[in-house]
């Protein structure tokens, strides 16, 4: 079968394809190569999924409402599609609040009226966050909790496109997963995610920012566990589950994270132990937009997805740093 995947260099992006591609599927990617970050990243991320003959790649921006058209109007019938190109980042939407408006709003339009046109679409998953919990305080947050009152325009813009894929399910019958992801990390993660930067600083023997003076937790997922949830939800095609739909539209909502939130200075400890020195920490006041801590109710993924996360940041933190020094030959 074929998938397509917007945001195909990207850290979720490339890790899913890597594992449709083993897994024997083809892979049609698309992603704009921004450089919101390193696009050396990016380029590398997809020269390695370039090796298997499976892969396709076209440098689209998925708010081109033209050139998504194109690429989706290619697709077979009983496609499907993994949307995971968007804007992150919830301190630089502070600085850019344009390019969230158009890259997660306006790109999630032009891939659903893409698919709307096309017909034959089996199934869109697409990539929401944690974010649209905003300050809520009842742990652990579950896809029923009020998501109304978003602390970030980046949580503002990912609640936007939930409420834009429910609407073309109901109108349209279009069959769509989304999932909120829950603070992903591994090998070749994001250079403005926290392991990254923490990663990099002490290796450097610079200061990492530390704020809200540590007093935060996180639901740190490794990509593994993500790419194995994301799949399953990418396999599981709404509407099609019997009498249990109760004539809801074909519109899902799931929690990927690990269930088990972890204390923002315990993560800096495992990433020390990792690179062998300490680091050295600049206590800084809690940040506009940011949450004091995340916890995932994952009771419907584990239901429906069979997702289990296994993997403890004793496990993951290591394999992350290990990949880095290897990357960056430190």
């Amino acid at each position: 079968m074929t998938v397509l995947i917007t945001g195909v260099a990207g850290f979720i992006g490339m890790s899913c394809a890597a594992a449709l591609l083993d897994r024997g599927e083809e892979v049609v990617g698309i992603d704009n190569l921004n450089d919101y970050y390193d696009p050396e990243l990016k380029k590398n991320r997809l020269a390695r999924l370039a090796e298997n003959r499976r892969f396709r790649f076209e440098k689209i921006d998925v708010a081109d409402p033209d050139g998504v058209a194109q690429v989706v109007n290619a697709l077979p019938d009983g496609a499907r599609i993994l949307h995971l190109a968007a804007q992150a980042g919830v301190r630089y939407s502070l600085e850019n609040p344009g390019a969230y408006l158009e890259t997660n709003v306006r790109g999630q339009l032009s891939i659903l009226e893409a698919v709307r046109h096309h017909g034959g679409i089996r199934h869109l998953t697409y990539a929401s966050s944690s974010s649209v919990y905003g300050g809520n305080t009842k742990m652990p947050f579950a896809v029923e909790d009020r998501v109304d009152r978003p602390i970030s325009l980046y949580a503002a813009t990912k609640r936007s496109a939930e409420m834009m894929s429910w609407c073309y399910a109901h109108l349209y019958g279009l069959p769509q997963t989304g999932l909120r992801y829950f603070t992903v990390y591994g090998p070749w993660g994001r250079p403005d995610m926290s392991a990254f930067l923490f990663t990099e600083a002490i290796l450097k023997g610079e200061p990492i920012n530390v704020f809200n003076h540590g007093d935060m937790r996180r639901d740190f997922t490794f990509i593994d566990d993500i790419v194995a949830g994301t799949l399953a939800a990418l396999d599981r095609t709404p509407g099609t589950e019997g009498p249990a739909d109760g004539g809801e539209p074909p519109h899902r909502l799931y929690n990927l994270g690990n269930n088990r939130p972890e204390h923002l200075m315990d993560f800096i400890r495992a990433i020390e132990q990792a690179c062998g020195r300490k680091a050295t920490l600049e206590m800084k006041p809690m940040q506009p937009g940011d949450v004091k801590e995340t916890c995932a109710d994952i009771d419907a993924s584990v239901r429906d997805l069979g997702f289990s996360p296994k993997t403890t940041i004793a496990e993951g933190v290591p394999r992350f740093v290990a990949w880095f020094r290897e990357y960056h030959r430190l």
